[in-house]
């Protein structure tokens, strides 16, 4: 039995799955590594409907998991489709029940009903008179969430084969190993004594503040997941002053990246320092634009760096992994943050996503090849 869904809660609803199981008397062994996903709250990056609740979220989740199977078992019969230029819409009937006729927006997890009609001409014509040359004939191509679900469910490999898929499959990300931040954060308040250490009222917790009593760090010794926030770092513009930013970063962030941040704060650059993205260019990272935010990512795909300008408690954030919602680590940077700050991560993000040297191939001396005397060739004229 295979459970896939393209809004990604399959470990949710096994969850249920299993509870239900065990409430009629069936024996449920459940794998360490579902078990944690299980108990791992998340939630999407860049989700358009922030208001929403976790349990919201799953709601509008659910409702676009029904349109999916309803399309892929033929339930819902897709008449034409258009792309709007931020998403895609379409129309459609239901061929089953009560008969609908529907529009459609967007994909995958957020796919839902807008608009509801009773008459099927009426839809389809408000519909080229909505998206006019945008309207194409038949469904959208499926998106590579859905065609991913869709061999999963009927057990086909992949379209690529092992060899190829091997071969583009991008590198692991790199992380930081358990302890190494405990590690770090004691040598850098003994080699930088411009840092004081407090600890709270809880030996969960480390601050450290400089001297200036304008920048603080606050260190989560408990912070295991890969989810949970092990440092959080302020800049105020005076010992009593108003913060001016705040950074969050999760427990596998690498090392390197921490002690960018820590070292920036303590020796600012001048000003007129690189902008954020002149690093990651010169390092062969490429940008793709989407309507609400702009993403850079390293060319093996380990790290990406997303902006969002509108956005003011994640303005930026830097991640290791090809999918925000599945990182392997997070830096979340809020409005306000300096671009000198921001490049400096950024170099150091470039420097960590570069693939290490491949060690050069011993060639055997000249000497150890036959003699050319030994080999005789005509000559020609």
């Amino acid at each position: 039995m295979v459970l896939a869904r393209i809004d990604r809660e399959e470990p949710y609803y096994t969850a249920i799955a299993a509870e239900l199981l065990q409430r009629y008397g069936f024996t449920v062994d459940i794998d360490l590594a579902l078990q944690e996903e299980i108990d791992t709250e998340w939630s999407w990056g860049n989700y358009p409907f922030p208001w929403c609740s976790r349990q919201e979220v799953r709601e509008v989740s659910a409702a676009a998991q029904r349109i999916h199977d309803d399309i892929a078992d033929g339930r819902l019969h897709i008449h034409l489709h258009a792309d709007d230029g931020h998403n895609t819409i379409a129309v459609g009937s239901y061929t089953t029940g009560v008969r609908r006729h529907v529009h459609l927006h967007g994909e995958n997890h957020l796919r839902q009903v807008v608009t509801r009609f009773d008459d099927e001409a009426e839809a389809i014509a408000e519909f080229q008179r909505l998206y006019s040359v945008a309207v194409r004939p038949g469904p959208a191509p499926l998106t590579d969430l859905e065609r991913s679900v869709r061999q999963a469910l009927l057990g086909q490999p992949p379209a690529n084969d092992s060899a190829k898929s091997s071969a583009t499959a991008p590198a692991v990300p790199p992380v930081a190993a358990l302890g190494e931040h405990e590690k770090f954060l004691v040598s850098f308040l003994e080699g930088n004594t411009q840092w004081e250490k407090y600890r709270t009222w809880s030996d969960e917790t480390t601050i450290a503040s400089h001297e200036s009593l304008t920048v603080q760090a606050e260190f989560d010794h408990e912070a295991r997941h890969r989810t949970d926030t092990a440092w959080t770092v302020a800049q105020y513009n005076g010992p009593v002053g108003e913060r001016l930013w705040h950074a969050t970063l999760t427990a596998a962030t690498p090392v390197p990246l921490v002690r960018t941040l820590l070292q920036h704060v303590d020796a600012p650059l001048p000003m007129g320092a690189a902008e954020p993205h002149e690093p990651l260019r010169d390092a062969g990272w490429h940008p793709s634009s989407h309507p609400a935010w702009t993403t850079w990512r390293a060319p093996n795909r380990t790290i990406a760096l997303d902006h969002v300008p509108h956005s003011s408690d994640d303005r930026w954030t830097l991640y290791g992994g090809e999918d925000l919602d599945r990182a392997a680590w997070i830096i979340r940077l809020s409005a306000g943050v300096g671009h000198d700050v921001l490049a400096q991560l950024a170099g150091t993000a470039a420097e960590l996503a570069e693939p290490p040297p491949v060690p050069a191939r011993r060639t055997p001396l000249v000497s150890q090849l036959p003699a050319a005397a030994s080999q005789h060739r005509g000559r020609v004229r």
